[in-house]
């Protein structure tokens, strides 16, 4: 593996951004529905559904839409 990937999924994955397995799993259709939902809501609570591929947005805003998930609680 090329060390900026080993760098990037380290970094990502330190600061509670993303888990690279997570999302290879997505991607490669491993999931069950349970386990998506549960993706998208973590994408959703640390924002990087929206910082994503349009693809990951477009699917977490139909998923908030169908009640699946929900946005995150403002603690203001």
């Amino acid at each position: 593996m090329k060390k900026w990937v080993i760098f990037l999924t380290w970094f990502l994955e330190e600061n509670n951004m993303i888990n690279i397995d997570k999302m290879m799993a997505f991607e490669n259709g491993d999931m069950a529905e349970d386990e998506v939902v549960e993706f998208f809501q973590e994408l959703i609570d640390t924002g990087m559904a929206w910082r994503l591929q349009g693809f990951y947005g477009r699917t977490a805003k139909q998923l908030i839409d169908a009640g699946y998930c929900s946005l995150p609680q403002n603690n203001s």
